[in-house]
């Protein structure tokens, strides 16, 4: 299927590895031209060379950038061109228990998982009106509707990066700009897979076991009962971003393996 994205400009932030990288990858092989973002200058170049290596023809670049860092956000925004698709998939996580996240947490979880999004897509919303063509994507979480209890405050980032994504959408009524939130499910990146290798090692399980007892035990109403690969969920966040899916706007899609039970 050809996506049509061939003549268009991506900013990906966070894209040096996992989901980020993943959905760069997406849309080089759909001859987009693509900038990538992670914190220094090394690890873009290590990105950009792998994925010219496995795509040849790639229009990549990237700019580096610390979204804890507002000064680092500002000079960002400064650098980077006009550009007709916006994916906000920057965002940290961090397993630990409610009475435990201190205040200086919550402030940092919201600046670097919410106020990035904010920031890049304050700079970028009033052009992409007045070329009445553009595509703005959050990647959120299933923990948007689905709080995990192990880290409340990454759920509430997730949460706000939807409730934000609907109110951008509702100001481009009438346009030919939409603004949409993916929420993938519990997925297998580069940390997550360093994450069951280590407990494999640990309990002296297999991989897979690990795999198994984490659906199990923590993810139970998945329904695929496996971790999604980044991949997956970049092929549904590219359509996304496509002329292909003009009628899709203000909406939060779902790539979580059917964990949510609700039905809307």
């Amino acid at each position: 299927m050809d996506l049509k994205l061939s003549d268009k400009i991506a900013f990906v932030s966070g894209s040096t590895a996992g989901i980020g990288f993943a959905i760069a990858k997406r849309l080089l092989t759909e001859g987009a031209q693509v900038i990538i973002n992670g914190r220094t200058t090394k690890s873009i170049d290590e990105a950009i060379l792998e994925l010219k290596s496995a795509v040849p023809q790639a229009k990549v670049s990237g700019i580096a950038a610390d979204f804890s860092k507002v000064e680092d956000v500002n000079k960002l925004i400064q650098a980077l061109p006009e550009i007709d698709i916006l994916i906000n998939n920057a965002g940290i996580f961090e397993p630990k228990a409610f009475v435990d996240i201190p205040d200086e947490d919550w402030f940092r979880f919201f600046e670097v998982n919410v106020m990035s999004g904010i920031r890049l897509s304050r700079h970028v919303f009033p052009k992409l009106l007045e070329r009445n063509w553009g595509r703005i994507i959050f990647i959120s979480s299933e923990s948007a509707v689905f709080i995990p209890d192990e880290m409340i405050h990454y759920g509430m980032t997730k949460t706000a990066q939807i409730a934000v994504s609907r109110g951008l959408a509702e100001l481009t009524k009438g346009t030919n700009v939409t603004v949409n939130a993916i929420l993938p499910g519990p997925t297998k990146s580069k940390g997550v897979g360093t994450f069951i290798e280590d407990l494999s090692k640990a309990n002296n399980t297999s991989i897979e076991e690990v795999e198994k007892d984490f659906f199990k035990n923590m993810r139970p109403t998945s329904l695929i009962q496996r971790f999604a690969s980044v991949e997956e969920v970049a092929d549904t966040v590219v359509y996304y971003t496509s002329p292909l899916a003009s009628a899709t706007n203000g909406a939060a899609i779902r790539v979580e393996g059917g964990l949510v039970r609700s039905i809307i």
